[in-house]
């Protein structure tokens, strides 16, 4: 072997050969440099040896079994480097092959996740084996890094499972599934109690299938379900590619629609054809840039928060024990739910017993459903719920040591509730604000103890969504959000956290993307263009309909009173061109939003929704149609244009602490579309010096908005970007 080897070489006395995966230069094991060099010397010895060699057992030394491609080194790969990556994937595809044909039985011990390269590794034995461990996880994710499996990933379910199975159930939405999930789909063979069980399973299993080969190289095997070479699979072919599109609506994601196409070429060809195929296409998406924007955010700038990078040293970890949640309305039982599934004590306070009963059905609803699906037992569902307690007096409140406040956006009534609960809360307890646009620091001046007062902001809804943002205001110590991160990471959520602010990040940069969709509107554009244009950009939902959903009574109560805040500092409020469609539709037709039936869109009973054909009558014209049609890309454009500029004014202003938190929260919190890699990133993707001259035309004909800031300016000047 080499001096440095990250695959060690046991063989017992039968001639079993047990290859443990354990790099020495890293935590989790990685298809990098040692890795491939570790396994070909790894390949030639058993080609060497292979009459002394009775059978293989591949497992891990580290915690996970195998974490998959090298990602820092893929990251930095361009199209210069092609040729380069093609022959370093064909050679790791060659080392696989060259395990599968030895003609010895191959055993993956799956001793922990293998995701992406780590389970490619195991798709490449004969036989599979994985301990039952609920935190271990399995499947190919890689296009959700906008990559694709390049280990034979796709050569390999597809002739496992089929065409439809492999793309649908593993491939395209980048599954991470359970041990018996993975067995119940057919990608593992058999489930173990521990290591000990493992190992005894696969050795039963070499020691039962002395020559076994892979299904696929027997003469006539067929692929389960057909492939393109067969009429009636042929015939049906079309649905695949229309599936996909209404999937991802026109937003511009390669890696989903190469996976396709190197699964269904693929299969049309013998193994080693197809294996060059998905060779091709994975060297095709290494080398984009939406890979590149993917895997920063979902790989680099993700670890880097969840590492603890924004909490600060020198606190040991405190959980709270008993929340004191104010408010049972959607976001108070939302976070009631979550607190409690994290095994804190939960004191869920509203106006009235009946209300946070109501609350507290929330969770049992949500706890239904989890048993109905065998995700929860009835004994768990029931600890759970009992952790929560409904209540409506403030003696409920006793013994807490954090009060999460959830009640309506007015100052005066979060100012009193928070005194209320600080009367019975523990000495120490942290206060923390749910508010979505009210300051931090004008909040906590109706705490006894501001140092201890901080802002959570989460979204709706609470069980689903990823993302919490702190919010620091300017006497919110450091323990403080040592405390509130612990929190957040105990309820298994993502923590950014930003310096207090009108709106804070998401708030402010979210009202940008929600208005200039009403703007256009104004402007007599086409609704059904301005919601067409945000889903092709990827967003989850046009502009319009989630103004809808926010509620446009609300919207106004938000903008009347940043008028007053504004004018109490001195301040003058700038309007916005949405400001007018607001009020008309809220003033002249009565239509405030999803909650009160009608917005800009109908909400026919039983029936599915749709904009409101007054929306022509009223705010279009004779030629918004092909307006609409002309300035397309422009529109386009303007959605994600305004919300990157905001999103660099708050890191200009310091609202945002770091590049991180502004890509996380912005996909995460916002719904910026993930091919970006967040908003911040998609501003490098496009070039600063390019998209600082875009933003200046723009601002030339819909207003200062789009307007470059002085950073991006400073920072295009000196050939920087956003890291």
């Amino acid at each position: 072997m080499t001096e440095q080897s990250a695959i060690r070489w046991d063989q017992d006395a039968d001639g079993v050969v047990t290859l443990t995966l354990d790099d020495p230069t890293q935590s989790a094991n990685t298809m990098n440099a040692l890795y491939q060099a570790s396994m070909e010397h790894v390949v030639e010895r058993l080609r060497a040896e292979v009459d002394g060699v009775k059978g293989v057992l591949i497992t891990s030394a580290k915690k996970s079994f195998f974490a998959g491609g090298d990602l820092r080194l893929l990251s930095k790969a361009t199209r210069d480097d092609a040729p380069e990556v093609f022959a370093n994937v064909r050679a790791l595809n060659a080392q696989l092959r060259a395990l599968e044909t030895l003609g010895r039985p191959v055993v993956a011990a799956i001793n922990g996740t293998a995701l992406g390269g780590g389970l490619e590794i195991a798709l490449a034995c004969h036989h599979r084996v994985v301990i039952d461990d609920p935190r271990t996880r399995l499947g190919l994710p890689e296009v959700t890094l906008g990559l694709l499996p390049g280990g034979g990933g796709i050569v390999r379910t597809v002739r496992m499972l089929g065409i439809q199975k492999a793309v649908t159930e593993v491939l395209i939405q980048g599954q991470r599934m359970k041990p018996a999930k993975a067995l119940a789909l057919g990608l593992v063979d058999e489930l173990a109690s521990d290591r000990d069980a493992m190992l005894e399973k696969a050795r039963a299993w070499i020691d039962a299938n002395p020559s076994p080969k892979q299904p696929w190289d027997d003469k006539g095997y067929r692929v389960p379900g057909g492939t393109p070479k067969q009429p009636a699979f042929a015939a049906n072919l079309p649905a695949f590619p229309a599936n996909l599109k209404k999937q991802l609506k026109g937003a511009p994601y390669p890696a989903p629609r190469a996976i396709l196409a190197a699964a269904v070429e693929g299969a049309a060809e013998d193994f080693d054809t197809a294996s060059k195929i998905e060779s091709r296409y994975f060297v095709e998406l290494v080398v984009g840039e939406v890979s590149k924007n993917m895997t920063k955010a979902f790989f680099f700038d993700l670890q880097k928060i969840e590492s603890g990078a924004s909490r600060p040293d020198g606190f040991e970890r405190r959980v709270p024990t008993r929340v004191g949640v104010l408010g049972a309305g959607m976001m108070g039982q939302g976070i009631a739910y979550v607190s409690a599934m994290a095994g804190v004590e939960v004191a869920l306070k509203d106006v009235s017993v009946e209300a946070a009963e109501r609350g507290k059905a929330y969770t049992d609803k949500l706890l239904r459903k989890r048993v109905s699906k065998g995700a929860m037992s009835e004994a768990d569902a029931a600890a759970v719920l009992a952790r929560i307690h409904p209540t409506a007096e403030a003696s409920g409140l006793d013994g807490c040591d954090m009060i999460i406040e959830a009640v309506f956006e007015d100052r005066a009534l979060k100012a009193k509730v928070t005194e209320e609960a600080e009367a019975h809360a523990t000495p120490d307890a942290l206060v923390c604000s749910n508010t979505s646009t009210l300051p931090i620091t004008g909040l906590a001046k109706a705490s006894k103890h501001p140092e201890r007062f901080i802002g959570l902001h989460f979204f709706s809804p609470v069980d689903k969504m990823p993302l919490v943002e702190i919010i620091v205001g300017e006497r919110t110590s450091d323990e403080t959000l040592a405390r509130a991160f612990d929190y957040v990471r105990a309820i298994k959520k993502t923590p950014i956290v930003v310096n207090d602010s009108r709106g804070f990040f998401t708030s402010r940069v979210f009202g940008t993307y929600a208005m200039e969709g009403v703007a256009m509107l104004g402007e007599g554009l086409n609704p059904a263009s301005i919601e067409q244009a945000a889903t092709q950009n990827g967003m989850p939902v046009g502009p319009l309909a989630v103004t809808d959903e926010v509620s446009l009574e609300l919207t106004r109560h938000v903008r009347e009173q940043t008028k007053r805040d504004l004018e109490a500092e001195g301040k003058r409020y700038t309007p916005h061109p949405a400001d007018a469609v607001i009020d008309r539709m809220c003033d002249d037709f009565g239509r405030t939003g999803r909650a009160a039936g009608a917005g800009f869109y109908d909400y026919p009973e039983g029936g599915k929704k749709h904009l409101w054909a007054g929306l022509r009558e009223h705010f279009g014209d004779a030629e918004s149609d092909a307006r609409a049609e002309a300035s397309f890309g422009e529109m386009r454009d303007r959605l994600l244009y305004v919300q990157s500029l905001e999103t660099i004014r708050c890191l200009e202003e310091g609202v945002l602490r770091s590049v991180a938190d502004a890509n996380i929260g912005s996909i995460f919190g916002i719904g910026a579309p993930p091919w970006t890699g967040g908003l911040l990133q998609y501003v490098n993707y496009v070039g600063l010096r390019a998209f600082a001259e875009r933003a200046r035309e723009l601002a030339a004909k819909h207003g200062a908005r789009f307007e470059p800031p002085q950073l991006l300016i400073d920072k295009a000047e000196r050939g920087e970007t956003f890291e």
